[in-house]
């Protein structure tokens, strides 16, 4: 009888030994947090001051690697084929969490979003700015959606990328008020910024943290930001919504994801350790500074965030016949 109580407790040192980390011992070993775009990024800043914290907090390295490529699918498209095991999550944006599968018509994404990729938490909402050119006598949404229909086919505006928050979310205002403007696209915020200044666009839903100092400069006017509620540091810019287009929101959002494999209690503890860390005041006040609203929600609110957001973009690709393949 001894010795085989003996046998047993040794099996079971041996279990304790092999057995994977549970939920509540994580991390045992550095942790790769995927940045799907370049160093710099504002995924990028996110990835940063969250692996920067928890690394102080945990005792483990937490190492930002930058997987740029295809719009954010080649380093989402990796974290997705991760082993689940929490030793590699990461950051991205709608296009390769949620809006490319609208967005693909003849071929497939390399993974499925919604099923190989399992949310972590929301991690911050950016709103756009409606911006116009300073000769475009116009101050409000009407005003301007008044002047595009007076003059039918002789406004354009500027679009960063096919598909992208900037074109959907003028096309989702331009096909409810059928309004009719040219889409001319250009490689970046700057660039669709100094198209707007010159007059060679006439307005643009722009990244506000990318157009911020031309309005604070007077080189362009703001009309509208298109988050739900008016952002915090831009308190007198009015939303599209409250301009008389009820459910024309948008946020260029960052979400923190994981393998979908990823079993539901380290899931959890992930979460409340990425919480914490937007959470603190710090990292709120750095955020802000850069046009950033932490959210910081559970994994089951922003797994249904991501299913609105597919919700929310579908009768705009398919009405205005969107693609990027």
């Amino acid at each position: 009888m001894k010795l085989e109580f003996g046998l047993i407790a040794a099996f079971a040192g041996v279990f304790a030994v092999c057995a994977p980390a549970g939920a509540q011992d994580w991390p045992q070993r550095n942790v790769r947090i995927i940045n799907p775009f370049n160093a710099g990024t504002s995924t990028d800043t996110v990835a940063r001051v969250i692996a920067e914290d928890l690394q102080r907090r945990l005792g483990k390295a937490f190492v930002v690697e930058s997987k740029p490529g295809a719009g954010g699918m080649i380093g989402t498209a990796e974290i997705a084929r991760a082993e689940a095991d929490g030793y590699t999550i990461g950051v991205s944006i709608p296009g390769p969490l949620v809006n490319n599968l609208l967005l693909y018509k003849t071929k497939k994404m390399p993974y499925d979003p919604l099923t190989e990729l399992a949310a972590i938490t929301l991690a911050v909402h950016q709103p756009c700015m409606l911006v116009v050119n300073n000769d475009l006598k116009v101050s409000t949404v009407p005003e301007l959606i008044a002047e595009v229909k007076r003059n039918s086919g002789k406004y354009n505006y500027a679009l960063i990328g096919a598909g992208g928050l900037t074109h959907l979310l003028t096309a989702m205002i331009m096909s409810r008020t059928g309004a009719e403007t040219v889409p001319l696209t250009y490689n970046g915020a700057p660039a669709a910024v100094t198209a707007i200044i010159r007059g060679d666009v006439h307005f643009g839903c722009l990244p506000a943290v990318g157009v911020l100092g031309q309005v604070k400069g007077g080189q362009v006017r703001a009309i509208a930001v298109s988050t739900a509620t008016r952002a915090a540091l831009l308190p007198d810019i009015p939303t599209v919504h409250e301009q008389g287009l009820p459910g024309v929101v948008g946020s260029a959002w960052i979400g923190v994801v994981a393998p979908g494999k990823t079993p539901k209690p380290l899931l959890d503890r992930i979460n409340r350790e990425v919480v914490a860390a937007l959470r603190k005041p710090e990292t709120v006040e750095l955020l802000s500074r850069q046009i950033m609203e932490v959210v910081a929600n559970t994994p089951a609110e922003f797994d249904a965030f991501r299913r609105e957001e597919l919700a929310r973009w579908k009768p705009v690709v398919e009405q205005n016949n969107i693609s990027i393949d």
